[in-house]
């Protein structure tokens, strides 16, 4: 039988004159139509092309924090210069990458079509949220070019309001106002699945998909505000030397600490829920079957939401905080943990006796169950108030949160771009080179990010540019595999681009998915639906008859 690829290609064969048909890419150009477009698919292009950009500098940063923790003496940078490594490259992954990725680039892309809309609700304000990201981005960028900051990613205070010489309100002011670009998608989003669905898709009809960036929504609307408030505190008692995180004015900094972890812990909810969202599409299309558990799905995502609100306090266990407050935060820490391991559970459910296909999404999507379970349990470790202790602020820390974000969060991301790819552009990828990509991250992810669990729980800190010399070993093997993970990301992005041109024609469903995004032509069309679509099944409609037909 011929794999979903070959049935593409062959249909790609047979109907090259598809290619002239009018789609979004083509119904204009030039580079206004760009820049001043509504089409939510384009402005997805304009989000993906620029979180690439900030991909690959805050990778370049990654790199140089690398190669100088390959000596325990230090002597590629200055301490300084270290400091300001290892910030700007937490900032731009986080802020600038991370955070956006998914939501704004496969949500922007795919929302509209997955409920049957022509765009989102607001199609000005999604233009303009992409142009606040870029304006924020400019003013960070201009920090990296006048010289960097060097107060960590995390801004802590009173350093960061009083004593920092690096360029903390310039860097903190392009945080600040790319915090308004997720708040106005979050918005678009909300309003969009609320009231632009298509008939007959009721709330349990929709894609997980949906209901992830649903959640992330929620998160992105409530939380950011708080951060652009802490941010903007840290550049009043800067600038006017008014005491709110200085202890010497009258200030308290764990006011800051508080302030900032209340966000940036539902931040990496963030990150991972929309993931978690591609990872349901991507397990039961290549499983062939109906998604396992639907519901406890579905709201598992809301309660990962609601309960991500509730355990900033476990980021705080050494700051004097009380002995009972941190039993209560180290409780519902453990608590968030049930929501995500209910995902992963009903993964590997839908996983069993499935006819299992091992194209490029699916071996991402088995990735990020494995390592993201990793990140996982070992989060579990951080939640334990005595463990804690004894980790916090060491390389264990790194090494479980690049397993959330970087195994978990890109894995995904990358997995749903090479799924959705097809849709996108109207091209088939390699898939060749893409399988082989993937087992290349894989591994290097595992060589530089393991070796740094055992530095951690063997006592080495987090944010120093020397270290004794009985850690180089493992440092060593780290820095290797960073490498390995760089080439690894560096091949998607070459095949990827090729194929734009010289890629196999993708046939309007080429993996037999279900969806409503799949049953537009690839491209889609500017209006994404020639009629309103009428819906009258459930989200997956996969049966194992079908799979032997199929796959």
């Amino acid at each position: 039988m011929n794999s979903p690829v070959e049935a593409a290609v062959a249909v790609g064969t047979e109907d090259r004159g598809a290619e002239l048909r009018e789609h979004y890419l083509n119904v204009s150009y030039g580079v206004k139509s760009w820049l001043l477009t509504t089409d939510h698919k384009r402005i997805a292009w304009l989000y993906l092309v620029s979180i690439s950009l900030f991909f690959f500098l805050g990778g370049a940063f990654a790199v140089l924090i690398r190669l100088e923790l390959m000596t325990p003496q230090g002597d590629l940078v200055l301490a300084e210069t270290y400091n300001k490594l290892f910030t700007m490259h937490g900032l731009i992954m986080i802020f600038f990458f991370l955070v956006p990725s998914i939501p704004a680039v496969l949500g922007n892309f795919l929302i509209p079509l997955m409920i049957g809309a022509r765009d989102l609700a607001f199609p000005r304000l999604n233009l303009a949220s992409w142009y606040i990201y870029t304006f924020g981005g400019l003013f960070t960028l201009g920090a990296v070019v006048a010289g960097g900051v060097d107060t960590g990613w995390t801004f802590y205070t009173p350093y960061s309001s009083t004593y920092a010489n690096s360029h903390v309100i310039l860097t903190a002011l392009g945080v600040f106002i790319t915090g308004f670009s997720s708040i106005l998608t979050g918005l678009n989003f909300i309003v969009t699945i609320h009231t632009m669905r298509a008939p007959g898709l009721t709330w349990f009809r929709l894609p997980l998909f949906i209901w992830a960036h649903y959640a992330t929504s929620l998160i992105m609307i409530l939380g950011t505000p708080v951060l652009a408030i802490a941010i903007l505190l840290v550049g009043v008692e800067r600038l006017f030397r008014i005491g709110i995180f200085d202890p010497a004015l009258g200030g308290d900094p764990l006011l800051f600490q508080h302030l900032f972890w209340f966000y940036s812990h539902p931040a990496v909810y963030i990150m991972v829920l929309p993931a978690m969202g591609v990872i349901s599409e991507v397990i039961t299309c290549f499983s062939r079957k109906r998604i396992f558990g639907y519901t406890f799905i579905a709201f598992s995502s809301i309660a990962i939401a609601v309960l991500g609100f509730l355990v900033w306090g476990h980021h705080m266990f050494v700051s004097s905080q009380s002995v009972y407050a941190g039993m209560i935060f180290s409780f519902l820490s453990m608590l968030v943990a049930i929501p995500s391991a209910v995902k992963v559970f009903n993964w590997t459910a839908t996983l069993y006796k499935g006819a299992v296909s091992y194209h490029t999404p699916m071996l991402y999507a088995l990735g990020f169950i494995g390592l993201f379970t990793i990140g996982g349990l070992t989060g579990l470790f951080l939640a334990s108030l005595g463990l804690d202790v004894h980790v916090h602020d060491t390389y264990f820390v790194v090494a479980h949160f690049h397993y959330i974000m970087v195994g978990g969060a890109i894995m995904a991301y990358l997995g749903g771009l090479h799924f959705w790819w097809p849709k996108m552009t109207g091209r088939m990828y390699p898939e060749g080179w893409a399988r082989l990509s993937a087992l290349i991250l894989f591994v290097g992810f595992n060589l530089t990010f393991f070796p740094q669990f055992v530095l951690g729980y063997l006592g080495m800190p987090r944010r120093y540019h020397v270290y004794p010399e009985e850690f180089q070993i493992l440092n060593v093997m780290s820095t290797a595999g960073a490498s390995i993970l760089g080439v690894g990301y560096l091949i998607p992005m070459v095949y990827l681009v090729w194929s734009l041109r010289y890629g196999a024609i993708a046939s309007a469903n080429p993996w037999r998915a279900t969806g409503l995004e799949w049953d537009t032509p690839s491209p889609p069309p500017t209006d994404n639906f020639s009629t309103t679509p009428i819906v009258t099944r459930e989200a997956y409609a996969y049966s194992l008859q079908e799979a032997e037909r199929v796959v």
